[in-house]
């Protein structure tokens, strides 16, 4: 009697994990959960926790990604501040704002290799998405993952489900000027999101409503245009790529940029960028006030009005922005 072949565990695919889940009808996250062998762990879902344990691994690669952009940063956690569901790691080259809402599933992965096994930490939103992904490497403590592994391991896992977040409402028609009132009156980049929930507005939304004094539509390829002009002038910038768990951001030059396919790609020690410009449908200069004056953006938006990346000038922390980086934006 011939007996059924056992199923190729995932790793075996050559197709990665989050492509040969969307093959099967699955998330990612279901496809590590049903995975049978020593390779995944389920971890308790302690997520405050699992982020102060991670310093313990020395250097690893974070990566954070969206459906269009996947930024990869090579560092060591550490300076990790938490406060409720929000937390940050301010350990350059690290800087990570961390969601922790949004951390509903977590795994510890160690895959065989012919080169020695590709360990990771893996953490997944409720719709089984990846919100953050912590790969070991060479440098990096094998036995602290054990350790970690071992501490955090969920000795009876409730069967996994996941579920699409449901879509946002649509919003009501915005004041416009109040919006553009309150706006101009920002002290700080950072109070910019707060001012969109208090309007009922989204980031694409408020484009429009602030007008072509603050937000300038830019052409196609503008993510090539700006990777290439500023590694050409050496100048350094601010890459941000989000998933619902997670903010990465990248501090400093880019070198090395290449088209692969629809990809663009830096590919420099230690910060690895690969954005499908094929996916952005939308791009734009945007021009914030601050007590500095005016601050200039970059902003990438997918044909669903999610935001893909954000780029922004390098500038200390208490003055205006590099009249060179302004400069670049202008170029586009």
């Amino acid at each position: 009697m011939d007996l059924p072949e056992a199923p190729t565990p995932f790793f075996r695919s050559p197709r990665r994990p989050r492509d040969l889940a969307r093959d099967l009808g699955l998330s990612e996250a279901e496809l590590l959960a049903r995975h049978d062998g020593p390779e995944v762990v389920r971890l308790r879902p302690d997520m405050a926790a699992l982020v102060e344990a991670l310093p313990a691994l020395g250097e690893v690669m974070s990566l954070t990604r969206n459906e269009a952009a996947v930024h990869e940063k090579v560092g060591q956690f550490g300076a990790i501040t938490i406060s409720g569901q929000m937390g940050l790691v301010l350990n350059p080259p690290l800087d990570l704002r961390l969601f922790l809402k949004h951390w509903v599933h977590a795994f510890a992965v160690e895959i065989p290799d012919e080169k020695g096994p590709r360990r990771s930490v893996q953490v997944f939103d409720a719709s089984g998405e990846a919100a953050i992904k912590v790969h070991l490497r060479p440098a990096s403590d094998a036995a602290a993952f054990e350790a970690l592994r071992t501490r955090f391991a969920d000795p009876a896992p409730e069967p996994l489900a996941v579920a699409p977040y449901p879509a946002e409402a649509p919003q009501g028609t915005p004041d416009t000027e109040a919006f553009r009132r309150d706006f101009a009156a920002m002290k700080d980049v950072h109070e910019f999101f707060p001012l969109l929930r208090r309007h009922g507005l989204d980031r694409r939304g408020s484009l429009t409503v602030m007008g072509d004094e603050h937000a300038r539509a830019l052409g196609p390829a503008t993510a090539t245009k700006l990777l290439e002009a500023a590694a050409a002038g050496g100048l350094p910038i601010m890459c941000f790529v989000g998933s619902r768990g997670c903010i990465q951001i990248h501090t400093g030059p880019v070198k090395t940029v290449k088209a692969m396919g629809p990809w663009i790609n830096v590919l420099d020690p230690g910060f690895d960028l690969h954005l499908r410009e094929d996916l952005v449908a939308e791009a734009f200069a945007v021009r914030k006030p601050t007590s500095f004056g005016l601050l200039t953006s970059v902003e990438l938006f997918d044909a669903d009005g999610g935001l893909v990346a954000q780029f922004f000038g390098v500038r200390e922390r208490d003055a205006g922005e590099d009249p060179a980086w302004r400069d670049l934006v202008q170029g586009l």
